[in-house]
């Protein structure tokens, strides 16, 4: 085989195989996120010499600077369609580049960036294949690409010294013994977030690993030139020099690698021209330069005085106030997980509740998420607590009065795991107890009379089940084995004949029958006694269901069309089953009282059609015809709790397919509300309800199979839960914005669909359910909306951005959902964000629109009717990345404030109340700003404004005079990688909190601390 080496990755291929390459133009499979990378092929010693394909790079230095164009033309007949991307690379530029850069140089990182679509492969793919595993001679085509591309990069400011991480799928601590020289011959993307490489689809958490962390001395970062402009890396130059330092195993089959860059002693890489920097520049220290050394006797001599005058000072100002101290209002947040790679965050009210909800679009599942507010303003999700491999069943044991347990059922470690429950809501493992074969439910209960609990296992492999008896202080006294039919997958206990000792019923999959297991006391059963019921019985559970005094039985099949019905003597027998037609087959099972007539109803799972029916009980044991309801993708349990305090019992269903459970609220006589559903862990298949936090309130535990983990989600007492209401989209949305568009109080969301230059708009229904009414075309390129009123009917409209064809596209609304069709007005060039607001105080909408081709600030002005005209523009800084609109001055007129990520700067541009502004003024802020909110973060009601930068995660607040200075600032570290932000009063206390969501799909919210 042949062993193809792309960017990122390697594949084996097959010499006949043709060329695959599995991924589109859309994804970044390069950085996208930040990558697991091969091992580097080129890894030489310091004694050996440089062979053939490990020749410093030089000779391309000879070769003319051209236009991208003209340096690309000698590859034409390598990379298919070249010309294509080329364009694009092109068209995506700015007129003016950050960093100095031209045109041809920042779109040659940009075709760098660009990924080929499927299956050829890429430019970056090609080059660095070439790079590591061909002569330089075979590189001669890429020499013209070369000296445009490194003429570029060598111009972007070097990253300051920092460690960066690499990694691959392999141990090659053997390779890398400390004190080997290293070289890197590629263009290699490396990742500052360890955490990256832990995702399954890279390194994952399991199998043979190797990690590389280096300490980089020149790296570039290249996302102001990237055609992914929302992806961080660290580009690496080809010959980057390391010294292997340590090494190291943290855990089985982990290695990391320690490499230190250094400068080489020798020209691994000619620059590109004359003058360039490969490496920072060194600064001696002030005390090596000649025109620093100072005579000691004058130097003394300034001490003498400085102390002298500072004592003076001092003393003239001990009567003084102490300077004003500004505290840090958030100095922690809470962090919840939320879906893949999170990019829009936005707040509302989505339910008929007081509480302020916030909606997230998450790009990497195409999804949006819902989570709902509450009284205590956390937007907290499900708690993930680890269990054994592959659990099926979780119940809940009552082991004394001050200690409860819950049980988790592994299969194929053949054992049940005791958690602890705390207080606060939280579990902590306790033990594992070892027993059958496939082990598949549990019961507790006192099985031989006496006060310390017992637990029975069933166990589907080997027929039996397996009794633990005494269970105390993390062991069991002693154990027995009873034999049931076979391949049993459900079990009950109950005293079925009066006596005051528990039996046991199994259901007995194989057999189409169940098993009863009459007690005796003392831990024995009388033998077995069996009852047929239908085709594969699944689950059974236990009740009176004809009012008799005497517990009967009700089983689900999967392979018949009715629910088996046992009406128990009261001895611990039971008559013939009787058929309660359903009309498909069933698998879980619940009985309860859902219409409080004090008659047991039941409520059964149709796993193949995504329903549950809902069958009323009458007084003699029989029932009424089945009510569907629509749930998730083949459910698989369902249980009956009280979720919003009205003494009326709601539903709860595992969703196994889709990865959700729903809960229908009861309306008050049995029948319930459309689903509501909410995201847990991978493959649910079971769940169990009980009061975890001791508010009173039911909360769930859901079983996850595949993940094998228990999702704890927190009930809020009004039927909602803290957990993610998910809604699945159709096409990659980019933007997010949200408004009331039918006028019924509840927050409706209108999507940008970048690719298919349109708005989507979501309407929030009665149930919290999202329900999509309409696609509307936009300009070319779409990438930001807002809502406002733009033509004074009092119905909201839309204005959206259109980056390729700079234009804003103004969509006015009717007020039922629906909008006209758009009219369009011109910007400036390459156009990424908008504001809107009353600039002139003719009480009309007006628009500023940020260009970031152009570098500057477009004011448009509203006529009332939806029309915008030109009132010129004002210059930015450089890559200006978003806009807001406050009063800086308290003058009642509106200001503007612009982030500029190029420069590290904001600008002000103060209002003259008719439209005009005046020239900025810029104010230093955090590195690279890409996300601006105001608010009065310091609680002294004047407003503030605070800068969000992704590269760095940190959040920059700038504090208000109210004289438009901001005389004091103050950084604090931030979710990582954060990706949007909302500024908002969450939990009502007059103080504005934060919430941000994050690339590692996180969700954090900061609750003021401010005085």
């Amino acid at each position: 085989e042949n062993e193809i080496a792309y960017q990122d990755y390697t594949y084996a291929q097959d010499d006949n195989a043709d060329d695959t390459f599995n991924c589109g133009e859309t994804e970044n499979q390069r950085v996208a996120p930040p990558p697991i990378v091969e091992e580097n092929k080129q890894v030489t010693n310091e004694d050996e010499k440089l062979g053939t394909d490990e020749a410093p790079l030089i000779e391309y230095a000879n070769e003319p600077l051209l236009p991208l164009v003209d340096a690309c033309a000698p590859l034409n007949d390598i990379l298919h369609d070249l010309s294509y991307y080329i364009n694009m690379a092109l068209e995506e530029t700015p007129e003016e580049p950050s960093d100095g850069l031209t045109i041809d140089e920042s779109a040659a990182i940009r075709l760098y960036t660009i990924e080929w679509t499927a299956p050829h492969r890429s430019l970056y793919s090609m080059l660095n294949y070439t790079l590591k595993n061909c002569s330089r001679e075979d590189l001669r085509p890429y020499f013209r690409y070369m000296k445009l591309f490194l003429a570029a990069l060598v111009k972007l400011p070097c990253c300051p010294p920092l460690t960066v991480w690499r990694g691959v799928t392999k141990n090659l601590s053997a390779d890398f013994p400390p004190g080997t020289r290293v070289t890197w011959w590629a263009f290699s993307s490396t990742t500052t977030e360890l955490t990256v490489l832990e995702n399954n689809m890279y390194l994952g958490t399991t199998g043979a690993r190797t990690l590389f962390s280096v300490e980089t001395i020149n790296g570039r970062t290249i996302r102001a030139h990237s055609h992914f402009v929302t992806e961080d890396e660290i580009l690496l130059l080809p010959g980057t020099h390391m010294i292997v330092q340590s090494q190291f195993s943290p855990a089985t089959d982990l290695y990391i690698i320690h490499l230190k860059q250094v400068i080489p002693d020798e020209t691994l890489l000619e620059l590109p021209f004359e003058g360039a920097c490969l490496y920072p520049k060194i600064e001696l220290p002030w005390y090596r330069k000649k025109r620093f050394v100072i005579p000691s006797a004058l130097f003394v001599i300034v001490c003498i005085v400085a102390i002298i005058l500072g004592a003076v000072l001092g003393l003239r100002a001990a009567n003084k106030e102490p300077p004003y101290m500004f505290t840090n209002p958030y100095p922690s947040g809470t962090t919840s997980d939320i879906g893949s790679f999170p990019i829009s965050l936005v707040s509302g009210y989505f339910n008929d509740d007081k509480y302020v909800d916030l909606a997230i679009l998450n790009s990497g599942d195409q999804s949006i998420d819902i989570l709902l507010g509450n009284a205590n303003s956390i937007y907290s999700t499900p708690t993930q607590t680890d269990t054994g491999t592959d659990p099926v069943f979780v119940t809940l044991c009552n082991a004394s009065s001050n200690t409860s347990y819950l049980i988790v059922v592994n299969r194929n470690d053949e054992t049940i795991t005791l958690l602890n429950i705390n207080k606060v809501g939280t579990l902590d493992y306790v033990t594992d107890f070892a027993v059958g074969m496939g082990p598949i439910s549990v019961v507790c209960g006192h099985l031989d009379n006496n006060s310390i609990i017992d637990m029975a296992v069933l166990n589907s492999f080997d027929d039996s089940v397996y009794i633990l008896f005494d269970v105390h202080d993390e062991t069991y006294e002693y154990y027995e084995w009873l034999n049931v039919g076979a391949y049993p997958s459900s079990m009950v206990s109950g005293d079925f004949n009066n006596d005051l000792i528990l039996d046991l019923v199994v259901v007995n999959q194989d057999d189409n029958n169940i098993t009863v297991r009459i007690g005796i006391g003392d831990g024995y059963f009388h033998d077995s006694v069996t009852y047929n019921v239908g085709e594969i019985p699944t689950f059974v559970v236990s009740g009176d269901f004809n009012n008799d005094k005497k517990m009967d039985l009700a089983v689900s099949n999967s392979e018949s069309t009715f629910i088996s019905i046992l009406f128990g003597d009261g001895n611990g027998g039971f008559q013939t089953q009787v058929h309660c037609e359903v009309g498909n087959g069933t698998s879980g099972l619940t009985a309860a009282d859902l219409n409080n007539d004090s008659i047991l109803d039941l409520v059964a799972t149709i796993s193949d059609r995504s329903y549950v029916s809902v069958l009323l009980g009458y007084r003699n044991g029989s029932f009424q015809h089945g009510v569907y309801y629509e749930v998730g993708a083949n459910p698989t349990a369902v249980i009956a709790a009280d979720f919003n305090n009205d003494s009326r019992l709601d539903l709860a269903i595992t969703n196994m397919y889709d990865n959700t459970i729903s809960i229908l609220i009861n309306y008050g006589n049995g029948t319930y509300q459309p689903q509501v559903k909410y995201v847990t862990g991978n493959r649910p298949i079971f769940l169990m309800a009980n009061v975890f936090n001791n508010d009173k309130t039911p909360d769930l535990v859901v079983v996850n199979n595949l993940a094998n983990s228990l999702s704890l989600v927190i009930g809020n007492g009004d039927g909602t839960f803290r957990a993610r209401i998910p809604f699945m989209l159709q096409e990659i949305s980019t933007d997010m914005a949200a408004g009331d568009f039918n006028n019924d109080d509840r927050t409706d969301l209108v999507l940008v669909n970048t690719r298919n230059k349109s708005v989507t708009i979501l309407l929030t229904t009665k149930n919290n359910i999202l329900e999509n009414v309409g696609k509307y075309p936009c300009g070319v390129s779409p990438v930001f909306v807002i809502v406002d009123h733009f033509n004074s009917d009092n119905k909201l409209d839309l204005a959206v951005v259109n980056q390729k064809d700079n234009t804003v596209s103004i969509l006015l609304g009717s007020g039922n959902g629906s909008f006209e069709n758009r009219s369009s007005f011109p910007t400036g060039t390459r156009p990424i964000s908008a504001v809107s607001g009353d600039f002139n105080k003719d009480k009309k909408m007006d628009l500023a629109v940020i260009n970031i081709g152009s570098q500057n600030i477009s004011i448009l002005l509203g006529d009332g009717n939806g029309s915008f005209q030109s009132q010129g523009s004002h210059m930015t800084g450089k890559s200006p990345s978003s806009v807001i609109i406050l009063d800086l001055n308290s003058d009642q007129i509106s200001d503007l404030v612009v982030s500029n990520k190029g420069e590290s700067t904001v600008s002000v541009y103060l209002g003259y109340g008719n439209g005009s502004f005046q020239d900025q003024n810029t104010f230093n802020a955090s590195e690279s700003p890409a996300l601006l909110l105001s608010g009065d973060f310091n609680n002294d009601k004047i407003l503030d404004i605070a800068t969000i930068s992704y590269q760095w995660s940190t959040m920059c607040m700038l504090i208000s005079s109210g004289n438009a200075s901001f005389p004091y600032q103050l950084t604090n570290t931030i979710v990582t990688s954060p990706t949007d932000t909302v500024a908002y009063d969450f939990n009502n206390d007059g103080k504005i909190d934060v919430a941000m969501t994050g690339r590692k799909d996180t969700l954090r919210i900061y609750l003021s601390q401010s005085k």
